[in-house]
């Protein structure tokens, strides 16, 4: 897969922090939404792990990115049975997806890296069949149609993930492998390119909620 070959081209430092980017593009979606209180999880603490993973790699914020897992694996979601909406479902693949991140920490190498990676292509397809199988037109239906007549390509958000995905990679190699994204103005800048596509798919989450999908 394309994919795949392109994170085994990044060196172990630029494959963490492709995933943190893949990461970044579900921030918004995350916490623009309320979660289920019975989940019991603090919005703050997830806020929390998406900085301390774009924060320079090594032992002390390692560290701290364990234990905020570890702190935020006892919150009674863990051991409990959930029906989720639509938001929720893509809210507890993020947090999913946080949990792999903190596996990368352990075992760092493209398998793990390539499971967030992959996870975020995932949730944009599925955001693209729930548009494609609703019963109301999405409001930007127009401009997806002629983003995507423009690359010949199916399925809007799918196509948006990868161009993000792939812009962020192209400038990964210009980044100091021990900075972390935050601690950079090109780092900053591929941040808030994922931040821009993450409040894309909060406007059509909130409007599949809306619509009562």
């Amino acid at each position: 897969m394309v994919q795949i070959e392109r994170l085994v081209d990044l060196k172990p430092a630029y494959q963490r922090q492709a995933a943190v980017l893949a990461l970044w593009r579900w921030r918004a979606p995350v916490l623009a939404f309320e979660l289920d209180a019975e989940w019991g999880v603090d919005q703050a603490a997830l806020e929390s792990l998406f900085r301390l993973a774009a924060s320079p790699a090594g032992e002390q914020s390692d560290r701290a990115y364990r234990r905020a897992i570890a702190e935020l694996c006892t919150a009674p979601l863990f051991t409990s049975e959930v029906d989720p909406d639509t938001v929720q479902l893509f809210q507890l693949e993020t947090i999913s997806s946080l949990l792999a991140f903190g596996e990368l920490l352990d075992r760092p190498g493209v398998d793990e890296a390539e499971r967030v990676v992959e996870s975020s292509a995932g949730l944009a397809n599925y955001l693209d069949d729930l548009v494609e199988g609703s019963f109301y037109s999405h409001p930007s239906q127009e401009a997806h149609r002629q983003y995507l007549a423009d690359l010949a390509s199916e399925g809007y958000f799918g196509s948006r993930n990868f161009a993000v995905e792939s812009a962020c990679h192209g400038v990964l190699r210009a980044l100091p492998d021990s900075a972390g994204l935050l601690d950079s103005s090109t780092g900053r800048e591929l941040l808030a390119l994922c931040e821009d596509f993450g409040e894309e798919l909060v406007t059509t989450m909130l409007w599949l909620r809306t619509t009562g999908h």
